[in-house]
């Protein structure tokens, strides 16, 4: 019988391409299920009429959700074997994606290094995923801390590629059909637009989100995210934790639903600067989450539209309206679970 084991650290070569299957048609019953399972609320992503009265042919959907199928098709040949997703970064969003559209997706390894107890590396891939146009939907960088097959093979040489801090606010990618100059701001929920908000200024989004275990395991079967830490409850039993641990891109779904409080008019993702997983969460933990603006630059001469620089962290267990970060020497809160870097489009209301 032939076995699929995923690749281990020694497996992947610096240069690489990985191939992913299966190509994955959208509809609006992954639309329907990402709903249920997030509670995201945004206009642009809920509404065919809001979005048409935006310029756009009916509602994409949504940005994170994209994320999670092209993220989903690596998964088998990237992080099968992982230890932990460690970050992102250089992310930029395409077209829009609508039902209907069929998502494949590509990566390339950028880099690879092994850690000095030799049991383990990271590996870095660029990975890209693009509709049944090759039209590009969503690139970006991550790097993982993959298991080696086997303790006693040699350490290659390490290779870490240079990654820039924040993606090119003139680089962003805003769809060729987005016209914000009619946006609707009573049927979005909130008539804060993109003059509205200061730079530095800080946003408690006030609720909580419980994470219940049937929840997360649907979640990640909808990405087809098939990582044995996410579904193997007898293997987790005997790991350090001693049970299955949440996929962390389900965390950012609940932070950006919980943001909707607050930002509900950061309509359109276009970026991911950066993105950590600070700490593992589990079944019955309850997620918060609170943003910073950090920049808040104008897009060419649009008028009717301008770029946020969004920084949302999110926290188990512990409301933000204290805005939980770091301490004096520069460590995590010990209750924080992600911290995310990311632009967004917003109405010149």
């Amino acid at each position: 019988m032939t076995e699929q084991p995923g690749n281990f650290f020694e497996d992947f070569e610096v240069g690489g391409t990985l191939l992913h299957a299966t190509p994955r048609t959208i509809t609006t019953g992954d639309t329907a299920l990402y709903t249920a399972l997030t509670g995201s609320r945004f206009a642009l992503h809920s509404a065919d009429t809001f979005a048409q009265a935006c310029g756009l042919p009916g509602s994409p959907i949504d940005d994170v959700l994209v994320f999670h199928i092209v993220f989903g098709k690596t998964v088998p040949d990237v992080s099968l074997n992982a230890i932990a997703n460690l970050g992102y970064a250089d992310g930029r969003f395409g077209v829009p994606v609508y039902p209907g559209d069929t998502l494949k997706t590509v990566s390339q390894v950028l880099g690879k290094r092994e850690l000095s107890n030799g049991k383990a590396g990271v590996v870095w891939v660029r990975s890209t995923g693009t509709n049944q146009r090759d039209e590009m939907v969503l690139e970006y960088v991550r790097w993982v801390m993959v298991n080696k097959r086997d303790p006693a093979s040699p350490a290659p040489e390490a290779q870490v590629p240079d990654l820039p801090e924040v993606v090119d606010a003139g680089s962003l990618q805003v769809p060729a059909d987005l016209d914000l100059t009619g946006y609707d701001a009573v049927a979005s929920g909130d008539g804060r637009g993109w003059n509205a908000y200061s730079v530095g200024e800080k946003i408690d989004h006030v609720d909580g989100m419980a994470i219940e275990e049937a929840e997360h395991q649907m979640a990640t079967r909808l990405y087809q995210n098939t990582a044995k830490v996410h579904f193997d409850l007898h293997r987790a039993s005997e790991t350090r934790f001693g049970k299955r641990i949440i996929y962390g891109g389900h965390i950012i779904s609940l932070a950006r639903a919980l943001s909707f409080t607050g930002l509900a008019n950061a309509c359109r993702i276009v970026g991911l600067n950066g993105g950590r997983h600070t700490a593992p969460t589990f079944a019955g933990d309850t997620v918060y989450a609170w943003s910073e603006i950090v920049e808040k630059p104008e897009i060419g001469a649009r008028n009717d539209l301008g770029a946020v620089r969004i920084r949302t962290v999110a926290t188990k267990n512990h409301p933000c309206d204290d805005f939980p970060d770091k301490g004096e020497e520069g460590r995590d809160h010990p209750d924080k679970v992600l911290d995310l870097d990311y632009w967004a489009l917003m109405p010149r209301l």
